[in-house]
Order: C-alpha cells, then sequence, then structure tokens
C-alpha cells in the first residue's frame, strides 16, 4: 500500500483503510519523509498509536533523500530522517529504509556508515533503493554490509522500458535504447524485489490510463480481458505486472477500499503469454 495521499482520510477512514489493506492480505505499507512533508507518517503513526497491536502485522518502509529543491544523502541528513520518522510512526523500528532517488553527491562510505549504524542499533531491519539503475545498485552494494533487498521502479504496459530495452534488443527501433541500465536483469539475478510504483499512471505523475481517450487500444483491451476473467481492468493491470517472473511487488496508491479489493484481486490470476503480450502491444509497445 502506496501512503503518499493518506493524508485525505479522515482518522475513522484512514483506521478502516489500514484494517481493511490487512484483511485482504495486505501486510507492507510504504511511506516516505516527504509525503505530506510528514503528515502521511504522522497519521499512521497515530492508528497504530491507537491500536497497537496492527504494528506487529504490517511491513512498514519508508524513505528519505529528497528535499526541497535538492537530494540530500549525507550521513546527517539520513539518521535524522529516519529518527523523526520513527517519531511520527510511532514505532521503534522501521522494516525497510530505502534512499529515496541516487543523489549525484553520495559518498558511498557515508552511507555504509549509515546502514551500519541503523542496523546496529535495531532502528532499521532491512534496506532498500528507490529509482536506482544496475550500476548505482552494483555501486551502493559493493560499498554496503548490508544487502539491498528492493528497488522501487515506475513500472506498468504503458512505463515499461526496464521490459522494452531486452524485447527490442538488437535493433534501431527506439525502445532498445537503454534508460534502466539493465535493471530489471539485474534485480533478478540478485534476488532485488522490484516494488512497481504508480502502475495505473502515464507519465510522471500526468494521469490514470485507465479509461483515459489518449490510450483507446489498451482500455479497449483491458475491458475485453477483464470481461473475459470476471474481474476488472485494475485487476488485470496487477496481474500484468505480477506476471513477470521477476515476482514484483505491486505499489498500489488507492486510498478507495473498494479500488483496492479490485487490484488485490489480480494476484488471483495469472494471464497468458498471448494475454500477457497482448496488453504490452496495446500500450503502444512494439514487437520486432
Amino acid at each position: 500500500m502506496g501512503c503518499m495521499r493518506i493524508n485525505e482520510l479522515t482518522d475513522q477512514e484512514l483506521t478502516e483503510w489500514v484494517q481493511h489493506a490487512l484483511e485482504l492480505g495486505i501486510h507492507t505499507f510504504d511511506h516516505a519523509d516527504i509525503y505530506a512533508r510528514g503528515e502521511c507518517e504522522t497519521r499512521f503513526g497515530n492508528v497504530i498509536k491507537n491500536e497497537p497491536s496492527l504494528r506487529d502485522k504490517m511491513v512498514l518502509q519508508t524513505k528519505a533523500s529528497i528535499r526541497a529543491g535538492y537530494y540530500d544523502s549525507s550521513k546527517e541528513h539520513l539518521l535524522s530522517s529516519v529518527d523523526a520518522s520513527l517519531s511520527r510512526l510511532q514505532t521503534d523500528y522501521i522494516d525497510v529504509f530505502m534512499l529515496h532517488r541516487p543523489d549525484a553527491l553520495m559518498e558511498l562510505d557515508e552511507i555504509a556508515d549509515v546502514f551500519d549504524t541503523l542496523a546496529g542499533s535495531g532502528k532499521v531491519r532491512s534496506f532498500g533503493v528507490s529509482n536506482f539503475n544496475r550500476y548505482q545498485l552494483e555501486w551502493l552494494q559493493a560499498a554496503t554490509h548490508q544487502p539491498i533487498e528492493i528497488n522501487q521502479l515506475q513500472f506498468s504496459p504503458v512505463h515499461s522500458s526496464l521490459l522494452t530495452t531486452g524485447i527490442q534488443a538488437n535493433t534501431e527501433f527506439s525502445g532498445a535504447i537503454d534508460r534502466d541500465g539493465g535493471v530489471l536483469t539485474y534485480c533478478q539475478q540478485q534476488s532485488i524485489r522490484i516494488q512497481a510504483w504508480s502502475p495505473f499512471q502515464f507519465g510522471f505523475f500526468e494521469g490514470v490510463y485507465l479509461d483515459h481517450p489518449r490510450f483507446p487500444e489498451l482500455n479497449k483491451v483491458l475491458e475485453e480481458l477483464a470481461t473475459h476473467y470476471g474481474v476488472t481492468k485494475s485487476a488485470i493491470i496487477a496481474a500484468w505486472i505480477l506476471r513477470h517472473s521477476a515476482n514484483m511487488q505491486v505499489v498500489a496508491g488507492s486510498t478507495k477500499v473498494n479500488r483496492i479489493k479490485e487490484i488485490v484481486a489480480g494476484a488471483e490470476i495469472t494471464l497468458s503469454r498471448k494475454d500477457w503480450y497482448t496488453i504490452y502491444q496495446a500500450a503502444g509497445n512494439r514487437l520486432p
């Protein structure tokens, strides 16, 4: 569950949202220190405070390094960010702490020290990154003692450069351009779990592509497959992401319980190869 917009819910709605997610089998809740300038973590922390038994049922992850107008992966900032997140979330530990974006000024010895300090203190149990390519991952992992377990990447049928680089390899098609440094294959090879963020958005938060007039062919195919499998189009998208052998996780950012139920239904579907590739091509992707 992506928690970027939970500040829009009332206290009662947020509590019910968390409870429904857990009942549906979703146990991981994804935060970042910048979500509503910390308000999302604060509001979520109040849920834990009011119902402490919920904490042991969930995996809490949060991110840091994005500041107003720049990135900051300095030791001072990361350590203070974790302490602030712990306070807002009202918990003694974070299950997964992630670097939110690659910082061009990263000092690997500092980050290694940060990870060691956080792991040694028990404040953080495991580590990950968001939006890192293969070479950045290799560079970071070589310097740290803790394994990088997660990489969050934007991924969907309409944002599929992770796939297209490989599918269109050895061609002059535009998709053959390597925009991601072979990160999909690398993560599979290194057992780094990919969490697919913005699975229903096109562009960089430009809008939702479901039922959008800009994607008529994709929505036509999704509607046909939704009818065939007896689910919604949201479930078909979730099933499409989960069908890949990388064993990805879908970061569902909806605050609507009914929509979450629709997305979760996709976990019960295994798309055929033909259906999977039909969706891929309907989104405007080309097979050589």
